[in-house]
């Protein structure tokens, strides 16, 4: 592969509950290895149908509002025609239609661009799947 186009699969446990992982510090060490000082891009991908990447702030209380927002956007009750595993796990399958599974970031310099209080998560309401895996892929 040429050294234009890098890619690295991350494994992230999100055990048995709603949560945002900050994948900011994982990015950043991709890039140091991939980037190595150049400007391109990051493609941050999950390949699951019931997770989604966010860029938000992390740490300040707003990753647990992204949480109740998508309750209450989302219930996790028994409307949902998609029905097998936990209850209300068919909100699950919606929410990568408001939380994509995928971001694409400016890397200038080898480093993540991104403002003051922005952190790359990975938002996963899938209390069925603990194990996920994240795609990281920078284009120079």
């Amino acid at each position: 592969m040429s050294d234009a186009f890098t890619t690295r699969m991350l494994h992230v446990s999100t055990g048995s509950r709603e949560r945002v992982v900050d994948l900011t510090a994982d990015c950043e060490e991709f890039l140091r290895e991939a980037a190595a000082g150049r400007d391109g891009l990051l493609n941050i991908f999950v390949p699951h149908a019931t997770a989604g990447i966010a860029v938000i702030e992390t740490g300040a209380g707003s990753d647990d509002d992204l949480l109740a927002a998508l309750h209450t956007l989302l219930p996790a009750d028994d409307r949902w025609q998609h029905r097998h595993g936990s209850p209300g796990h068919g909100r699950d399958h919606v929410l990568p239609a408001i939380v994509p599974p995928h971001a694409t970031l400016p890397v200038i310099g080898g480093r993540l661009e991104l403002g003051t209080w922005q952190s790359v998560c990975l938002v996963d309401t899938n209390k069925d799947n603990p194990d996920r895996r994240v795609r990281l892929s920078f284009l120079g």
